[in-house]
């Protein structure tokens, strides 16, 4: 008998455990199987329960109501059942029962997250939002204890993105106003650089839970890492206002100023933060940046050193010394660096930053082997991280040239802002460029800002592929966008500023249609010297193409073709440099710039050198010296080793400085 009875109970606990896994999908085969267990085993909690919820996944909600709340009679200390009725109760539209069945849910069993999020959603509805931010809120602090958010937050400290992501959008498909699910979320989709996604998951976490200070911060955050400067401090000052010595809000600040130019502020902020908290190598990494920028140089090395003797193995101090140009390491230098890179437990990015580092200070040391092999080694475990696809720049380059035509611009003649403000420097990187933003930033009408992302994010905007439909209107309000999102960056009345974003040579198509006025100058250098330069550099973010010889190389062939049809389509329009013309003969190309732009000469813009102003670039260093011959063919040392960079480069690399025969 004991044997039969055991047999029949187990048969029971997998029926319900089968009918517990149907509820979510198939709630009427829940419903049917739940009906079977209860003929067998008449007011059976458990079965009572997932019956409940069947029916309520089912519509069937005054079945719900009915089962759920003679077991809850029964049952009085049941948070799961509390739970469960009141659910049915808010969709039944019951708002008062709802509630009541909601907060005894939260009394039975405080660190279950739903019952808050359901209360939250109920409190809401019926008007009362403080009720709700709080419910929301005490929601967030129970998620800690759910095993699935648990989960997820593990993924997601291991960057396993593939296996948090899932699990989030689960959770939202059964809860969608889990607002720790949302910020959580949205997490992903800043570390995959989908800043809009993120801002959006965001807006709607602090919509739904306007005190929940932490999706606030993220959120800051966020707009920082969009360029959205103005935006992004507007998010941060409150929090800062509530809590003015929370160093991750003052750091934050910090970072958002550097992005608006304003160095000095930003280094009060984190000379205050390092008072408070010396012991900090990444924020004194942060301070070296930013005296770096304004020139500082002595002062700069000064806090990267702080912050390599607090921590040896960060990588990125190492190569922020590298990345000065004109800094030397000694022979211990070099000895601690391979001393971090044999870690066993060394960091994936410190590792990277590391190789870098190694290759600048063997390539000073005159061993062009060891230098490039270092080289290889950072650019391999930089590319392993990133996902980019060289034939997909290719393609968009094929798309823009159907687009921009001749033709186009005849039909919009007169369209767009007339406003003559901005000077585009567009190139690839390590070009020359900051040597033109510096001469030019020297003249007594022309402010120098940064490298802005805001054509880029405008084109977004807009859609690349749906410009042709922009109508007049839109193109004026695109163009006066331009203008108002950067004037942040403007520090004085200089009449013309310079943006400097190397990449926007893709959309200089559209800078003339929406800015018909605005001058563009491309910034050219020899594409063995160009493209190796970019290979040695790590940039922090936003140049997938660098870290591959052969990608830099079909970069490359790619900008001149697409500057190619911006000639055809209208000659004169853009101002070319050619780098090694500009170090041959300084005051005639200058003077062929200047009159390009319609700006008088000035004697200031050949001793650029002596201009001090805020340099954000790589070449930050350099171009507070006298133009110099030495980096023209340093590639020289490196040729032969170029083979899959030459074969990239196909003809353009022969015909240069002329572009090949189409």
């Amino acid at each position: 008998m004991a044997s039969s009875a055991s047999h029949a109970t187990g048969t029971i606990g997998e029926a319900l455990a089968h009918a517990e896994r149907l509820a979510a999908s198939r709630p009427d085969l829940a419903l049917i199987q739940a009906d079977e267990i209860l003929r067998a085993a008449p007011n059976m909690p458990q079965a009572l329960l997932v019956k409940g919820r069947a029916q309520r996944l089912s519509g069937d909600l005054d079945g719900a109501c009915l089962t759920l709340a003679g077991l809850f009679a029964d049952q009085p200390r049941s948070a799961a059942t509390a739970l469960e009725l009141g659910l049915a109760h808010y969709l039944a539209g019951d708002g008062s029962a709802a509630t009541a069945a909601l907060r005894r849910a939260t009394e039975l069993k405080p660190d279950m997250a739903e019952s808050w999020t359901a209360l939250a959603d109920v409190l809401r509805l019926a008007g009362d939002e403080a009720g709700a931010d709080r419910a929301y809120l005490a929601g967030v602090r129970a998620s800690a204890n759910d095993p699935a958010l648990m989960q997820a937050a593990l993924a997601l400290s291991d960057n396993r993105l593939d296996i948090a992501e899932p699990i989030l959008r689960e959770r939202l498909k059964q809860r969608p106003t889990d607002v720790a699910a949302i910020r959580m979320l949205a997490e992903i989709a800043g570390r995959l650089g989908r800043y809009r996604d993120a801002g959006n998951l965001l807006e709607r976490a602090i919509e739904l839970a306007p005190g929940f200070v932490a999706a606030r911060h993220n959120h800051a955050l966020v707009l920082h890492r969009q360029g959205r400067g103005a935006e992004a401090l507007a998010a941060i000052d409150p929090l800062l206002a509530a809590d003015p010595g929370n160093p991750s809000y003052l750091n934050l600040k910090a970072a958002i100023l550097s992005g608006t130019g304003d160095f000095v502020q930003a280094i009060a902020i984190y000379r205050r933060v390092l008072d408070a908290y010396p012991n900090q190598p990444k924020v004194w990494m942060s301070l070296g940046h930013m005296l770096k920028t304004l020139g500082d140089q002595a002062e700069c090395v000064a806090a990267y050193r702080r912050a390599i003797a607090m921590r040896p193995e960060l990588g990125e101090a190492w190569w922020s010394l590298a990345n000065l140009k004109t800094y030397r390491f000694s022979d211990d230098d070099r000895s601690a660096m391979r001393a971090a890179l044999d870690l066993a437990d060394l960091d994936g990015e410190d590792r990277f930053h590391l190789q870098f580092a190694l290759g600048k200070a063997e390539e000073d040391a005159g061993d062009a082997e060891a230098s490039f092999a270092h080289y290889v080694e950072g650019n391999r475990g930089r590319r392993a991280a990133i996902d980019y696809d060289a034939a997909e720049l290719t393609r968009a380059v094929a798309r823009a040239e159907a687009i921009y035509t001749p033709d186009f611009f005849a039909e919009r003649a007169g369209w767009g802002c007339p406003a003559a403000d901005p000077i585009f420097v567009v190139s690839l990187p390590r070009s020359g460029s900051t040597l033109i933003e510096q001469i030019l930033s020297s003249h007594s009408q022309v402010e120098g800002t940064s490298e802005l992302p805001d054509i880029a994010a405008l084109v977004m905007e807009a859609g690349p592929a749906k410009v042709g439909s922009l109508d007049r209107d839109r193109v004026r309000a695109l163009g006066e966008a331009y203008l108002d999102r950067t004037r942040i960056q403007r520090k004085t009345a200089s009449p013309f500023f310079i943006d400097k974003m190397p990449n926007n040579w893709a959309h200089t198509g559209f800078i003339r249609l929406i800015l018909p006025n605005a001058k563009i100058v491309d910034a050219r250098r020899h594409p063995l010297g160009c493209c190796l330069s970019n290979f040695k550099q790590h940039f922090a973010r936003g140049q997938a193409f660098t870290y591959d010889l052969a990608d830099i190389g079909h970069y490359y062939r790619d900008y001149v073709r697409w500057m190619a049809h911006c000639d055809r389509v209208a000659p004169v329009a853009v101002h070319r440099v050619f780098y090694e013309r500009m170090v041959e003969d300084q005051e005639g190309e200058t003077r062929a710039l200047l009159s390009a732009l319609g700006l008088p000469f000035e004697e200031a813009c050949l001793r650029f050198h002596e201009t001090r102003r805020a340099v954000r670039t790589a070449s930050s260093e350099q171009v507070r010296q006298p133009i110099f011959r030495e980096g023209m063919e340093q590639w020289k040392r490196y040729d032969r080793w170029l083979g899959p960079l030459r074969e990239a480069l196909g003809p353009v690399l022969d015909a240069y400085p002329d572009v090949p025969a189409a």
